[in-house]
């Protein structure tokens, strides 16, 4: 059954100093989802070690290498983490994301849009897969990391002009 869900956005340093995360968003408001919280910040280790592995399970799933990598390429630079709103935020969130390797992403997807790097070249170059966006996986993982990334006093309750159109509610 259709519900209204939150899902945390992540833009990483790639997309922030590649100047995208302004279209890249309106590409979510298009859609109809509503952002509830915001803000610029620059994570610690610890930060990334609970949101990637105790949260994401990297180490478990991908290995040691490559969550050290993620770490370094999240540290170059400030992230812009946001909380998307909408109905089935999480699925339509991912569909229009694309891909985790950017170079799989269909074209009209952000990855596919603005990135091409292949996980065998970055695993190659001892580089990130730079592919601008994380976004939440499932609910689970949603619920998780929003309560990692931001408090309560953080996310706003809000009526926007467009959800009678978005949300289809019976007024």
């Amino acid at each position: 059954m259709g519900k209204i869900e939150r899902s945390l956005i992540v833009f990483k340093p790639d997309a922030v100093s590649r100047g995208l995360v302004g279209e890249i968003l309106s590409r979510f408001e298009r859609a109809g989802l509503k952002i509830v919280a915001a803000k610029m910040l620059q994570p610690n280790k610890e930060h990334y070690y609970h949101h990637y592995e105790n949260i994401g399970k990297m180490i478990s799933r991908r290995g040691q290498k490559v969550f050290d990598i993620t770490v370094q390429m999240m540290s170059e630079g400030p992230v812009i983490a946001f909380i998307l709103e909408g109905v089935e935020a999480i699925s339509l969130i991912r569909k229009m994301v694309g891909a985790t390797e950017p170079k799989v992403a269909l074209p009209g997807t952000i990855r596919g849009d603005y990135a091409h790097i292949s996980f065998s070249y970055a695993e190659e170059n001892d580089v990130g897969t730079f592919n601008l966006i994380h976004a939440s996986g499932d609910a689970s993982d949603a619920e998780q990391e929003i309560k990692h990334w931001f408090s309560e006093s953080e996310i706003f309750c809000y009526e926007t002009v467009h959800e009678k159109f978005t949300q289809s509610k019976k007024r």
